[in-house]
């Protein structure tokens, strides 16, 4: 046998999916996250699942794992001790940062942490222009000075960005030179090899970021790969990337940043790779665990890329699906507020001590413990009868901390957390879809995580979504996305230029360049020639704007006709996202990016024969359950979803439960089972 193994860290549970190639089977697995140190619930899920399948750890030809190490370390500010280097007169620069105010009217609102502990961050001379000449040469005695005097301050990473040098890279290559021959211990990143775009800001912030992750996920990795090598698992572990690709250790050790939201991204993948299945080309995510809720837009099957994000208050300018996050979990506290209002997240009662009904310490109610009171879930039992749930500590829960302290019975409580958390993640959804300039009726809502189905259809009825569809085992997507992703390396340079004729030899050249570095990544990575694939795209905007839209372009030299169509497609994609377009105006080029793609070996899940007209399954319980809108609880069967086969079609109302979630489907939806036992849940009205 041979077993390719998918692993997903998140908040509350760790989540792994197995597939055997030999079989074509594939298992899914939950258990408690570790948070004081991820990679313990890792090593000892691969061992039960292991045991459950009586495998051996040789046998595992393929491991990858979404890890959180990084985003928790800038949440909680645990990144190490950090300086910057940079052209003198601009050491402030990350104090600075933009005239951009996130919240225009709030005069107390707060700066982002400063990752660069006073005194460190450093200027010495040199001066690139904006052409790429070298103005003032750089200073190398200096720089030597500025590193020793670092060393002697218990540094353990810089970070180098200096003015132009996404133009020229010169001074920064000889200062990356003179670090490693004076402090070889350092841990460093130029700015030139990480983000070789221009707005200096951006650039400068994303290396910093980088810098202070890189020792910490130098750590992490290191002790992962140790921990895998001792279960007796020879081959070397992929970690998946922003962009919802894969990288090898050694790379993921060298550009940190490209993890800060690794896990959600593996879901999106996964999601579009069911979406093909299902045959909707149109979809947008609905990603709820236990600690938050991640959104995103899928289009033709594609995820959307944004180049530039904030990652806690700071911009990183690399590409990263475009996942929008709220603190809506399962695990999120619900509270009345000092104005008597129904408050619920971002806080979270996360794994420790959790959700009251888990019995774990939990004295305060969150989303999980209304759903239980409600009977949308199990009252005794989840994750298939593994863990146990009490339904006393969840109504006292509600009954100490919500109803004593409002005009709320229990039942209203309970229901109230849920339109409140409902209402939290349509805003979310409408901020990636509607505010986008997208009709959100044209798409289906694909729900996963632990708690997306339970939420997903009475999400999609307030939104006028028509389509709900639930993957076979959605509370571990983000795990198996982990074995559809591809290797990616995502390569970019400025160079504004108008987008004219006399211009296309300096295209060219651009990506030619960038072709032969990512031919260069992919060689690292031993990806055969017949698997890679390049992608090209261009960041254009109208001559003296300050933002641009990425448009694709064909991979391969480019000549006038394909210029012309780039043009074209971006007063398309102008018009669609703010209303209008000029075609008279000048247009630039700026940024020229291009993706490095090796494919690798994918699980080959074949569809079932659909029967026709199946027998309904048999419930296994009948249970009153209050949904949304009602006030009075409605006799609800309960199936088990594995008693379902391909054809079924169920009516609503009623409850779905399997492994790894609970699915509610009210009345007026209807569930279709299709050949890969993905549910499409649709509204039953001609209206929606």
């Amino acid at each position: 046998m041979s077993y390719m193994i998918g692993v997903d860290v998140g908040g509350t549970f760790t989540d792994f999916s197995v597939f055997n190639n030999k079989t074509g089977e594939l298992f899914n697995y939950k258990d408690s996250s570790t948070p004081e140190d991820p990679s313990k619930a890792i090593v000892k899920g691969i061992e039960d699942v292991l045991e459950i399948k009586g495998a051996e750890a040789d046998e595992v030809v393929y491991l990858a794992h979404g890890t959180t190490v990084g985003t928790n370390a800038l949440i909680e500010k645990k990144g190490s001790r950090l300086a910057l280097i940079t052209t003198k007169g601009f050491k402030d620069l990350m104090e600075i940062g933009t005239q951009r105010r996130p919240s225009l009217y709030n005069l107390q609102a707060q700066k982002p942490f400063p990752l660069i502990p006073s005194g460190l961050n450093c200027e010495v001379t040199e001066r690139i222009l904006y052409d790429g000449s070298v103005e003032t040469p750089l200073d190398e005695q200096e720089v030597r000075e500025v590193v020793n005097g670092l060393k002697n301050k218990g540094v353990k990473a810089i970070a180098v960005c200096t003015l132009f040098s996404f133009i020229n890279p010169v001074h920064e290559e000889r200062i990356e030179e003179i670090i490693k021959e004076e402090f070889p211990e350092a841990y460093v990143t130029i700015s030139s090899k990480l983000a070789p775009e221009f707005r200096e800001f951006s650039r400068m912030s994303t290396t910093v970021l980088n810098s202070y992750l890189g020792p910490v996920m130098e750590k992490y990795v290191n002790n992962f790969q140790n921990s895998i090598r001792n279960l007796g698992i020879k081959v070397e572990p992929y970690v998946t990337q922003s962009n919802g690709s894969i990288i090898s250790i050694k790379e993921t050790i060298e550009c940190p940043i490209k993890t800060a939201v690794s896990g959600p991204s593996a879901g999106v993948i996964a999601a579009a790779h069911v979406g093909k299945q299902c045959e909707a080309d149109k979809i947008i995510t609905f990603d709820m665990g236990g600690t938050s809720a991640d959104i995103s837009l899928i289009e033709n099957y594609v995820p959307q890329i944004s180049n530039e994000r904030d990652v806690e208050g700071y911009p990183a300018r690399i590409p990263m699906i475009n996942i929008i996050t709220i603190g809506a979990g399962g695990g999120s506290i619900a509270q009345i507020d000092e104005g008597g209002a129904l408050k619920v997240g971002p806080e979270s009662a996360g794994a420790t001590p959790g959700p009251a009904c888990y019995g774990r310490g939990g004295t305060v109610p969150v989303v999980t413990d209304a759903n239980i009171v409600v009977g949308k879930l199990n009252q005794e039992k989840i994750l298939g009868g593994r863990m146990k749930v009490h339904l006393d500590k969840a109504n006292k829960a509600l009954d100490e901390n919500i109803c004593a302290k409002s005009s709320l019975s229990r039942d209203e409580a309970a229901n109230g957390i849920i339109t409140v958390v409902n209402s939290n993640m349509i805003r979310a959804i409408r901020s990636v879809s509607v505010e986008k300039g997208y009709d959100v009726r044209e798409f289906s809502l694909m729900a996963f995580g632990g708690a997306g189905p339970l939420h997903a259809c009475e999400v999609a009825e307030d939104l006028g979504i028509g389509e709900v569809i639930i993957p076979p085992s959605p509370g571990t997507l983000c795990s198996l996305g982990l074995l559809l992703a591809d290797t990616k390396f995502d390569l970019s340079r400025t160079n504004i230029l108008i987008g004219e004729e006399g211009n296309i030899d300096e295209f060219n050249k651009l990506f030619d360049n960038m072709v032969e570095q990512g031919t260069e990544l992919l060689d690292k990575e031993n990806v055969p020639e017949e698997r890679r694939s390049f992608e090209f795209s261009i960041d254009i905007r109208y001559n003296r704007q300050n933002f641009e839209l990425n448009i694709p372009i064909p991979a391969g030299k480019i000549d006038c006709d394909v210029m012309k169509q780039a043009i074209a497609d971006f007063h398309t994609e102008h018009k669609r996202s703010y209303g209008y377009c000029n075609e008279n105006a000048v247009v630039q080029f700026v940024s020229y990016r291009v993706s490095a793609i090796g494919r690798i070996d994918k699980p080959d899940m074949a569809p079932e024969e659909i029967h026709a007209n199946p027998e309904l399954p048999e419930s296994i319980e009948i249970r009153n359950v209050l949904f949304q809108g009602e006030t009075e609880f409605m006799v609800t069967p309960v199936y088990n979803r594995t008693d379902f086969v391909p054809g079924n079609v169920i009516p609503g109302p009623c409850i779905v439960e399997q492994m790894d979630t609970t699915i509610v489907v009210p009345k007026d939806w209807k569930i279709h089972v299709d050949g890969y036992l993905n549910l499409k849940i649709q509204y039953s009205s001609s209206e929606h």
